[in-house]
């Protein structure tokens, strides 16, 4: 290419200089007749150098065309979607935390349920009633302090368990973006890289919150242990 490009621009310079040249100091007539037809050499040169830069025009577009062309592939590439989605391992890690959330016992992560067992079980006249009343109400606050306790070991052992479908999603997801063709594919990874951000903080919400019920079910328990306590030592000082 860089040939053919530098004996263009030599026939160029050639024929400038042929039409430059003083007329005196051209040797041949400025017109001759050959075989009957009158031939003029300046207008000759003339009309090369007018279809040399035709050519040169005609190959600007051809250029021009080229990287038309080539914006068009990249444009084209930039809006192809990503192969690869993780959504649909993500949703399921995202259930089975909630399933496991949802298996709580006795005092579940509902506001009217927790109402009703500390009405019932942690307050009130379940800590000053008949003897045996209250020996059942304490054994099922202990109940609910272990209930509570094994629940939270759960949520847990399935946030670890998710850390293993957390992991292939990071490594498929990191390849998908680094081969990305395009800026749509390469923004598809980074969000489903955020979606999977978000599902682990959800993990971690969730053993918090299983952990945190056990701990205030057992702090409830020695509170109402406490008050329960005062009420026996008071029955037991007016007995005597």
């Amino acid at each position: 290419m860089m040939k053919k490009s530098f004996v263009r621009h030599a026939a160029l310079a050639g024929l400038i200089a042929v039409v430059l040249l003083p007329a005196g100091s051209i040797v041949a007539p400025a017109a001759a007749q050959i075989g009957g037809i009158v031939h003029d050499p300046r207008n000759y040169a003339q009309n090369i150098l007018t279809a040399a830069r035709t050519l040169e025009q005609i190959n600007n577009q051809i250029k021009q065309l080229q990287n038309q062309a080539t914006s068009l592939v990249n444009e084209a590439r930039n809006l192809q979607n990503l192969p690869t989605s993780t959504l649909h391992e993500l949703q399921g890690q995202i259930d089975r935390t909630r399933a496991l959330l949802g298996e709580a016992q006795r005092v579940a992560f509902d506001v009217g349920d927790i109402q009703k067992a500390f009405d019932a079980r942690y307050k009130g006249a379940a800590l000053s009633g008949p003897q045996a009343a209250m020996v059942a109400n304490a054994e099922a606050r202990w109940t609910d302090s272990v209930g509570a306790f094994q629940d939270a070991m759960k949520v847990q052992a399935g946030v670890v368990g998710n850390m293993d479908g957390a992991r292939r999603s990071i490594g498929t997801l990191v390849t998908a973006s680094q081969s990305a063709t395009g800026a749509l594919q390469a923004a598809q990874a980074g969000n489903q890289l955020l979606a999977l951000q978000s599902q682990q903080l959800g993990d971690l919400a969730a053993a918090i919150a299983a952990q945190g019920r056990a701990e205030m079910l057992d702090a409830a328990r020695a509170a109402a242990a406490e008050a329960e306590g005062r009420e026996r030592f008071r029955r037991f000082r007016k007995g005597h």
